[in-house]
């Protein structure tokens, strides 16, 4: 896997999460508690323990992303911390599929900033991993997020029931995928495309 790398586009980067973002990760998460907590995964009764601290969750994905299984981005706009896209659950062989989740503060909304930086990743997952699909679950309550494959032109494939522990309950999702056959000029050049669209109508 072409593991670190960079990825830039405009006034957004996505670079490897790391163990020095601690501060600025919990300054942001801490500013925006009340904005993540109804989408935030937690961990049903029974499941094994999730890391304890910041530096845990970094040094287990750094782990994840040297055996090729998940890629996580800390997104920077204008060089300061702004929130993370993760590439998870990375399959390869016949499947070939990763899924991918995101957060941004609250502050950071609304501006454009996490369609492109999900363009930018799952861009990278296709043109440089090889991968052949990208799946993304949704909460049917989460307006933003579902906003945000609206944009991208990702189709809603399925629904799944009770699909993930999220604020203390199990919670329905509405499942979205994209495969590399359907964006064959890439997810960036679809949302610069829809931008100029927009500005001209």
């Amino acid at each position: 896997m072409a593991w670190p790398v960079t990825l830039r586009h405009g006034p957004v980067t996505l670079r490897p999460l790391e163990t020095g973002d601690h501060d600025a990760w919990q300054e942001l998460r801490a500013r925006n508690n009340d904005w993540l907590r109804p989408w935030e995964a937690t961990m049903p009764p029974g499941g094994s323990a999730r890391p304890t601290s910041f530096r845990a969750l970094a040094r287990r994905l750094a782990r994840m992303a040297r055996n090729g299984q998940a890629m996580p981005f800390a997104i920077e706009v204008g060089g300061r911390f702004a929130g993370q896209v993760t590439v998870n659950n990375i399959v390869r062989g016949s499947a070939n599929f990763a899924s991918i989740g995101y957060w941004i503060g609250q502050e950071y909304a609304g501006r454009g900033i996490i369609p492109l930086a999900v363009a930018l990743a799952i861009d990278h997952c296709f043109d440089v991993e090889g991968l052949h699909r990208i799946e993304v679950a949704i909460r049917p309550e989460n307006t933003n997020s579902l906003r945000v494959v609206e944009k991208l032109g990702i189709q809603r494939c399925g629904y799944a029931p009770r699909y993930l522990h999220i604020n203390g309950a199990w919670r329905d999702h509405v499942l979205f995928g994209i495969t590399v056959e359907e964006c064959p000029g890439g997810l960036v050049a679809r949302l610069e495309a829809g931008k100029t669209q927009s500005s001209q109508e």
